[in-house]
């Protein structure tokens, strides 16, 4: 199995399946000289973790994340870290009534047609277990871009199902279980998933990861623009099915008057462009939205086809999350954060002795400059 490496100079490789003895990962370009320890991943991966709430799997893991090289004495060598995670709550056994029968809207049929053989318990390879990995590198890129560049990369559940938040706070996010940046709408997302889980049903999301303090000229302007390796990023998540930058879809009903993010003096005077134009920053935050699918993992029987060809029906027991989205803004925040810190990486290696022939504006300019002349 080819494609489990993501980056360039910051590269990361991971390995594992869901109910094997562990996942783990290889982070490979990490400068020396970060002060790093295994307290500096677990932050997030706490935030990412299973069974925290009633409104996701109750499957308990503590994902406690050890470094074995690429650090001595507390920084970073230069070298490969090494990194692993073990598995503690794998119920196998879940899985045995579906072994010769194809999970619709999984990859089980997928990786049957590729491979000849799949690892059916949780899904092996394409269970969303692996994005713990992911998690884990992505806090070594966030601690690095904080400290080096100021660059703080945040993400919050900017919609499930039908429900919106109605305010914004991003103190809220970290204070509930769906990373919901309103106090006043998180009620009402719990009353919509209890009532979604006596349905035995599962619902869709949407999150929205922002990095702010990007210094403007990160990116390349072809085919590795900033915008196509986030878009690419993030579509790598499970359960994701769209990705949007800036506007995004809502470009389409905006006049070019309206679009265009006009430049002053005193800073940009809007963001239409989530941050990026021609694939470079610009020193305004980078703005991107995911759309994550429902599971299709439910208890309510659907119609498949078994190994053999022939009609079957399914329904999926274990423990799985109604909703893949309340845990999804981790592991967002970490794929936004390994783009970024590929791209410092590329830009300090070949752009570093640049020297803009203009001084950089402010990402936003202050009320009332748009009516300046």
């Amino acid at each position: 199995m080819s494609g489990n490496s993501f980056g360039k100079l910051f590269v990361v490789t991971g390995f594992g399946e869901s109910h094997g003895p562990a996942i783990g990962g290889v982070v490979d370009g990490c400068p020396p000289g970060l002060a790093l320890c295994e307290a500096d991943l677990q932050r997030d991966l706490d935030r990412r973790k299973p069974g925290q709430s009633r409104h996701t799997t109750q499957r308990r893991e503590s994902d406690r994340v050890e470094i074995l090289s690429g650090v001595f004495e507390g920084i970073t060598t230069g070298a490969p870290i090494g990194l692993l995670i073990r598995n503690e709550d794998q119920r196998s056994k879940d899985y045995a009534e579906i072994a010769d029968r194809y999970r619709p809207g999984h990859a089980d049929y997928t990786y049957d047609q590729k491979y000849g053989r799949r690892d059916y318990r949780g899904g092996g390879r394409s269970s969303a277990r692996e994005t713990a990995v992911r998690v884990a590198a992505g806090a070594i890129a966030k601690k690095y871009l904080a400290e080096r560049y100021g660059v703080l990369v945040r993400g919050y559940l900017s919609q499930l199902g039908p429900i919106r938040p109605q305010g914004f706070a991003w103190d809220q996010v970290e204070q509930n279980p769906f990373f919901c940046p309103c106090a006043d709408t998180v009620p009402v997302l719990e009353a919509f998933m209890d009532a979604l889980r006596k349905e035995g049903n599962s619902i869709g999301a949407a999150v929205t990861v922002v990095a702010s303090g990007v210094p403007a000229g990160w990116g390349e302007p072809i085919f590795d623009r900033l915008d196509a390796d986030i878009a690419h990023a993030l579509m790598s998540i499970n359960a994701v099915k769209g990705v949007e930058i800036g506007a995004g879809f809502g470009c389409i009903e905006q006049k070019g008057t309206e679009h265009r993010d006009e430049l002053t003096p005193d800073g940009f005077l809007s963001n239409n462009a989530g941050g990026i134009l021609g694939g470079i920053s610009s020193g305004q935050s980078i703005i991107a939205r995911m759309a994550l699918k429902p599971t299709s993992s439910i208890r309510l029987p659907g119609r498949t086809i078994g190994t053999d060809g022939q009609p079957a029906q399914v329904v999926t027991t274990g423990r799985h999350d109604p909703c893949v989205g309340i845990r999804a803004t981790p592991i967002a925040e970490a794929m936004l954060a390994l783009v970024l810190m590929d791209h410092c990486l590329r830009q300090r290696g070949q752009n570093a002795d640049v020297t803009p022939p203009t001084p950089p504006i402010p990402a936003a300019a202050p009320p009332g400059a748009a009516d300046a002349p």
